[in-house]
């Protein structure tokens, strides 16, 4: 908090001022006794230096020393003064129905307070052993905030280990890399309204990225197969039954951790019968599980002996316990176990091995009551689907039009708004002029600029409210920000939150510079466009005049290029910030593939296609057009070199090209093909969209 720093400079203030002029009051007396004396002016002329004189100079220069401080403090108070009366000035008094509001609230409130006030006691954790025979069921848990919780993560829907939703986050990014990938840049026309939109991931996926990105680093970065390697330690070798009120969520949160093991082994991993598939996620979960590659479905008991039997051998199968003959149950148990698979059965099964789930996760065996409780990764049924669609392939279909998003700021800057009202009767005057200038970067890492120099903001939620409003020039209001900031928390529990960090944010910004930078009207906050110049605004500035230009493309891609010398807050991981980042960097490379296609000259469309290259390697069709290009210039030895360069990037960025192998060893003495005819979209491995 600020006021104990202002507290104690108070009184280092008022130390210096007063402890000076008491000690020399107490040790020599006043400065200045009186006119000095005929005498005293001709002893002194005759010995200057002697110990009275040596005294009376030194405590003169300490006086004056002390006058000097004194001064210095004064006018610095008296200008903080004519700065706040200035700013009291400006503030908009209530309107009349802004004070019968407020006074209506202030007598609902003192009418309320001689009534007395209950609350609930706070419940206690769950203990170690939570979901014993012995205690009763509890709720599934539902967090009032994220947190760290028995090495693993709380989000709204269920509980995650740590590897596993740093599993989950990585998925996610593989998606983006796919998006971008994919890509098909789009024409310009100036003034028109943008359409290079991209859909947002779930929310489940956005809380556990928010959930990571505020949970304390772990101490080591853990294999990848982490978590599945330790539930298979945890199971019985001749499988197990579960039951109890954790059943359902224990499976979903087996099925995702063994699907995201799975992903990175082509081999199946999971085998699930189809009505285990049905309870777990919904009747609409079939469509899902064929979209899974890691996942084969079993049409009964039976049906997963043979899959088991046919090929490489699975790590896991799940079903009901209901789901067939019990034969074939215990049949599938010792094929499963033989393989060195693990079996879960989702109910009773009367001939093996049955451990009690609770819904905290935790699965206690009631032949070894004293063995520790294991707590495995529970979902809801949304939070599980949610997950799950992030790393499943593509519908075969045509996909539904994704839902309206943000769009991208206008090339013009947005006009200041009017106050409601004006104080003390007299006209609203415009604030003075002021030599300091706002800068605000957010091309890079995220920083604001105060006359050149970088102003320190403390809090990590002030840099993303800055970042996320430079996004939004039209503003945003409370719900937007704390959904943005904070994702799958509550808002109750937010909104004094986003009110402390706005509140210390401006406080910083007005005390370093004296300008009101982000304004607040209608619950809506956005950037004052008169205070600050943001760098994203002068981007889409670029790529608006950029799409009017038909002659000097060479000169219009550079000033674009000059606009853009990094991506979006670029090396953070704020869940927001996905979609619109990639929303910026597709008009970018928008504006090259389209300035490149005005071209006549293929060696300048080579360079505008490079530069294009440099700022998204990961694009399909870039490399397609760069490839076509190089070829028409006849030089087939580097579009070989490109091609083959452009899949080790995609293999090292782990997206999968299985369709590509062929492509990548191909001769350079062989009759090169004149583009590479769409092949990315022949694979297997297609970002939903």
């Amino acid at each position: 908090m600020r006021w104990p720093r202002q507290l104690m400079s108070l009184l280092v203030v008022l130390a210096l001022l007063a402890g000076p002029p008491a000690v020399l009051l107490f040790l020599i007396g006043p400065p200045v006794s009186g006119w000095p004396r005929t005498k005293q002016i001709e002893a002194w002329v005759q010995q200057p230096l002697t110990e009275e004189t040596l005294t009376a100079a030194l405590t003169t220069g300490a006086w004056l020393l002390w006058l000097l401080l004194a001064y210095t403090v004064t006018v610095r108070a008296v200008t903080r003064l004519h700065a706040t009366a200035a700013w009291l000035r400006h503030v908009p008094l209530p309107t009349p129905w802004q004070a019968t509001a407020s006074g209506m609230a202030g007598a609902a409130v003192f009418g309320i307070t001689t009534h007395p006030v209950t609350t609930a006691a706070p419940q206690p954790p769950p203990s170690s052993a939570a979901g014993t025979p012995g205690q009763p069921a509890a709720a599934t848990p539902t967090p009032d905030d994220r947190a760290v919780s028995d090495g693993g993560i709380l989000v709204p829907g269920g509980w995650l280990p740590r590897d596993t939703a740093e599993s989950v986050a990585a998925a996610a990014a593989l998606l983006w890399l796919r998006r971008r990938r994919d890509y098909r840049p789009r024409p310009l026309t100036p003034n028109a309204p943008d359409e290079a939109q991209t859909p947002r991931l779930p929310p489940a996926v956005t809380a556990v990225q928010a959930a990571l990105a505020d949970a304390p680093a772990a101490s080591h970065a853990p294999a990848p197969t982490d978590s599945f390697t330790a539930l298979v330690e945890v199971l019985p070798t001749g499988g197990v039954g579960l039951t109890g009120p954790g059943t359902l969520p224990i499976g979903r949160g087996l099925l995702l951790t063994a699907v995201l093991a799975g992903h990175r082994h082509p081999a199946p991993t999971v085998v699930v019968t189809r009505a285990a598939l049905t309870d777990l996620l919904g009747p609409d979960a079939e469509p899902l599980g064929e979209r899974l590659p890691q996942l084969t479905i079993a049409e009964d008991p039976g049906d997963a002996i043979r899959i088991v039997e046919g090929v490489d051998p699975p790590r896991m199968v799940i079903l009901v316990g209901d789901d067939g003959d019990a034969d074939d149950v215990t049949h599938l148990a010792g094929v499963t176990a033989a393989n060195g698979g693990r079996l879960v059965v989702l109910g009773g099964w009367p001939t093996g091995e049955t451990w009690h789930a609770a819904p905290t996760g935790r699965l206690h065996d009631p032949t070894h009551p004293d063995n520790p409780a294991p707590r495995l990764c529970v979902l809801d049924q949304v939070t599980a689907v949610d997950l799950l669609t992030v790393i499943a392939h593509p519908e075969p279909t045509t996909p539904s039009p994704a839902p309206p998003r943000t769009p991208l700021p206008s090339a013009a800057t947005p006009k200041p708004r009017v106050p409601r009202q004006s104080t003390r009767g007299t006209p609203h005057r415009p604030p003075a002029a002021t030599h300091q200038r706002l800068h605000l970067r957010v091309l890079g890492e995220p920083t604001l600029l105060i006359d050149g120099e970088p102003l320190t903001i403390r809090r990590s939620a002030a840099v993303q409210i800055l970042a996320f409003l430079a996004a939004h020039p039209t503003g945003a209001d409370t719900r937007e920000l704390t959904a943005a900031i904070w994702p799958g928390l509550p808002r109750s529990s937010l909104t004094g939150r986003l009110y402390t960090t706005l509140s210390d944010l401006r406080g910083a910004i007005r005390s370093a510079s004296g300008l009101p930078v982000i304004e607040h009207t209608d619950d809506r906050y956005r950037l004052n466009p008169a205070q600050v110049d943001v760098d994203l605004w002068h981007l889409h500035a670029a790529v608006h005049q950029a799409a009017a230009t038909v002659t000097d493309t060479t000169a219009a891609w550079r000033a674009v290029r000059d606009a853009y010398p990094a991506d979006l807050a670029a090396g953070r991981t704020w869940p927001w910030l996905d979609p619109i980042r990639e929303v910026t960097r597709r008009r970018v490379i928008d504006t090259c593939a389209a300035l490149a296609d005005c071209e006549n000259d293929p060696q300048r469309a080579l360079v505008l296609l490079q530069g294009g290259v440099d700022i998204d390697p990961y694009n399909a069709d870039l490399h397609e057009r760069l490839v076509t290009t190089l070829t028409v210039l006849g030089d087939r030895e580097a579009a070989d070199q490109l091609h083959n360069r452009y899949l080790r990037t995609l293999a090292q960025a782990g997206i999968d090209n299985e369709s590509l192998g062929h492509r990548a060893t191909r001769s350079t003495t062989a009759q090169p093909e004149p583009a590479l005819h769409s092949w990315e979209h022949r694979s297997t491995h297609i970002p939903l969209n």
